[in-house]
């Protein structure tokens, strides 16, 4: 039984659930990730581990769609239909001397167990944490934990310095710091930015990505995407690749293949769930 033994909401409809899986909480290592079925009629998803410890994981999950959704719904003490992991390759760490670990809005989630990592056979880490702005900032005590030095920045300017992750990539690179890798998590558009900047530096540059996932073990060809101009599949050859190979467009278009149709199931069930919830809690409210 994978027994949801900690929920917490950590952002605007970004929450954190601590849930029982002692085999993959033994096995695991930075950069894998599982794929979870809340229900036993929900859709597979992948999520990538958090943290963990011997007995548990902890998984960061956004609610975007029907599937986080059911998971936002549940409570500590229900259990998850399934939780199949680890999957994928783990991030190859190694010493380097610095890392620069760039986590944008609930990329910190996965960035975090590799940051944790490089610090733990002693390279420098430096993480950079961005976000829209204050309130989407998430994990920040444990990547200040995790790392050196961190730096936070924030569209709007709410929180930290007001710009973007670039900006203070950029700025870390002009001030002479011998950065020797970059590992970036987040939406496309940010790592592909970061790619592009690291790319003009020639920094090795890794980035996680996170596609369309059905099996998760090869066969479906749901996840591919084209890494140096060849096929790859996030799940088993991934989820990380040489973020100056990846063709970030061609990712971000199959992306958003099935957009309407995932926003329409998503209304159904706010409409169906969430609706019928909402008298009772406020009658329950003093």
């Amino acid at each position: 039984m994978h027994e949801i033994l900690r929920k917490d909401l950590l952002a605007p409809r970004v929450t954190r659930y601590v849930v029982r899986a002692p085999e993959v909480a033994r096995a695991r290592r930075a950069g894998q990730f599982v794929i979870l079925r809340p229900r036993d009629d929900s859709e597979r998803i992948p999520l990538t581990i958090a943290d963990g410890d011997a007995d548990a994981i902890t998984l960061v999950v956004q609610e975007v769609g029907k599937t986080t959704a059911v998971m936002a719904d549940m409570e500590v003490g229900d259990a998850m239909a399934d939780v199949c992991g680890p999957l994928g390759e783990p991030t190859h760490i190694r010493q380097v001397g610095t890392v620069v670990v760039v986590g944008g809005g609930i990329g910190i989630a996965p960035a975090h167990p590799i940051a944790q990592a490089h610090r733990a056979i002693g390279n420098q880490v430096i993480a950079i944490l961005g976000a829209r702005n204050r309130d989407l900032i998430i994990m920040e005590e444990e990547m200040r934990r995790a790392s050196q030095e961190t730096v936070i920045v924030t569209d709007d300017g709410s929180y930290g310095e007001k710009g973007f992750v670039t900006t203070a990539l950029k700025r870390l690179i002009d001030d002479g710091r011998a950065i020797a890798e970059v590992v970036a998590i987040g939406p496309a558009i940010m790592m592909k930015m970061v790619s592009e900047l690291t790319r003009g530096y020639a920094i090795p540059t890794l980035v996680s990505l996170n596609t369309i996932m059905i099996d998760g073990t090869g066969m479906c060809g749901g996840c591919r995407v084209s890494v140096g101009n060849k096929t790859k599949f996030v799940c088993v050859d991934g989820p990380e690749f040489d973020g100056h190979q990846v063709d970030f467009d061609l990712m971000m278009r199959r992306q958003a293949m099935y957009g309407e149709q995932e926003r329409r199931v998503y209304q159904e069930y706010l409409k169906t769930h969430r609706c019928q919830l909402e008298p009772r809690l406020e009658a329950m409210r003093p």
